[in-house]
């Protein structure tokens, strides 16, 4: 028998079971995408660590070289010869020239015999020239020069001394018409000339310091002479002058030193000079005076040379880091030690019985003034404080700006004072050290001014 009522299909509605594992996944995907907005959106602190450095400001200059020096004229005519090495040292009885009515014929020096160097000479020179080695940079090729310029010396000292010794043999021989003649008096024998012997710091001119038509004659052995032409030149003071031309702000920026420490290319060597500021017409001219060194630079007129204006040593922060921060100034008496602890803080008036004490940092003590530095943020203006052990009290009012930056090697932003001794475009040297400032390897905020006390560092 065939069943005409069809099958009847009922569609249940499915029964819905959480998932624990996506509500878990959710939860993490939406911290995340908080935390990247939150880190898109916020400032973020860079950081700086702090290190030893220094920094050196010089500018350098050609300076012209005054002295108190005289050209000694020859006392009769005839053939020059000299004694005396140049750039030496000679009393008043040192023999320093000869005049003959012929030149004078010497013996070939560069023998090997005639031109071997003492023990001691050549181990001078070793030491010159190992020194030389080890320290040489490919910046400085100026040493070269100071190296080719001290072996010359040493060989010329050496042939000097060979004709020495044969001007004093042709002097000794019967009818030889040599004359001998000693210094004029105590000083440094030079031999060239260059007509600024006698000028002075008022006569100085731009084209001076340009060099225009600067020559300098050089007097060689054998030259024939007349009596009043130079023979030598003969510094006569150890006390010397180097003047630079500067321009009006610099001049200015100097005006108040009395000193200041040089460089001189030459030789890398340096020195303090004694400084002050002259003017002649429309220039600016700095005097520097020294009183040592000169028979190294006695045969230079002019003389390159750097100004070391700043030179200092500390630790070294960039600019940006460094940012003011207002605080209230107490005196020290009214810090105290709170309770069985010995965390230092201030009692604070309240109304109450008994002030109420609260603790605080220090950010900086005057030791002259013995006035302390609290963080305003830790008080309302016009708090009350008052002083242990005592019924004086005073108000919180008065503020101060100091200079800092924002220490974050704990996480979170801390104010540390900095005392500043130089700086650069760039860059300042702060003191290290001190009990309230950095110390080297510290890590600090790199831009001061988008710190906050106690912002925390991701």
């Amino acid at each position: 028998m065939t069943d005409n009522n069809p099958t009847s299909i009922q569609a249940y509605q499915k029964k819905w079971h959480m998932n624990i594992g996506v509500v878990i996944f959710g939860i993490i995907f939406v911290y995340l995408a908080v935390t990247v907005l939150m880190y898109l959106t916020e400032n973020h602190i860079s950081a700086y660590e702090v290190r030893e450095g220094s920094i050196l400001r010089d500018n350098a200059y050609t300076g012209f070289i005054l002295r108190d020096e005289v050209v000694v004229p020859a006392e009769a005519d005839g053939y020059v010869n000299y004694y005396a090495l140049g750039g030496s040292k000679a009393g008043a009885k040192t023999k320093v020239y000869t005049l003959s009515n012929r030149e004078l014929e010497f013996a070939d020096t560069s023998s090997e015999e005639a031109s071997k160097l003492s023990a001691e000479e050549q181990a001078a020179l070793l030491v010159k020239i190992q020194a030389f080695s080890e320290n040489f940079k490919e910046g400085q090729f100026q040493d070269v020069y100071t190296l080719k310029d001290y072996v010359a010396s040493v060989m010329d000292s050496r042939s000097s001394q060979n004709r020495q010794a044969q001007l004093d043999a042709m002097a000794g021989q019967e009818g030889s018409g040599l004359q001998i003649y000693s210094a004029a008096s105590d000083g440094i024998i030079v031999y060239s000339t260059d007509g600024y012997e006698d000028i002075t710091v008022d006569k100085l001119t731009e084209d001076v310091f340009a060099r225009n038509d600067y020559t300098k004659k050089e007097l060689k052995n054998n030259a024939k002479v007349r009596m009043g032409d130079p023979v030598y030149k003969l510094i006569r003071d150890d006390r010397w002058s180097i003047v630079i031309p500067l321009d009006e702000d610099i001049s200015k920026e100097m005006a108040e030193l009395k000193s200041v420490k040089i460089r001189f290319a030459k030789d890398h060597e340096t020195a303090t000079a004694g400084f002050s500021i002259h003017t002649s017409g429309d220039m600016y001219l700095g005097v520097l005076t020294l009183d040592s060194s000169m028979i190294r630079y006695a045969e230079e007129r002019y003389l390159d040379l750097e100004l070391i204006l700043e030179d200092e040593s500390g630790l070294k922060i960039p600019k940006s880091s460094v940012t003011n921060k207002k605080f209230y100034i107490i005196q020290e008496d009214y810090l105290t030690q709170g309770g069985n602890t010995k965390e230092t803080g201030v009692l604070v008036e309240t109304g109450e019985e008994n002030p109420e004490f609260k603790k605080v940092n220090v950010y900086d003590r005057d030791q002259d003034s013995g006035m302390v530095y609290l963080n305003t943020d830790a008080f309302d203006e016009d708090t009350l404080l008052v002083k242990p052990d005592s019924a004086e009290t005073c108000v919180l009012n008065k503020t101060k700006n100091i200079k800092g930056v924002y220490n974050i090697n704990k996480g979170y932003a801390v104010f540390k004072q900095v005392n500043i001794l130089c700086e650069s475009d760039d860059y300042y040297i702060v003191e290290s050290g001190s009990d309230y400032g950095l110390s080297n390897y510290d890590h600090i905020a790199l831009n001061g001014e988008n710190v906050k006390e106690n912002d925390v560092v991701f």
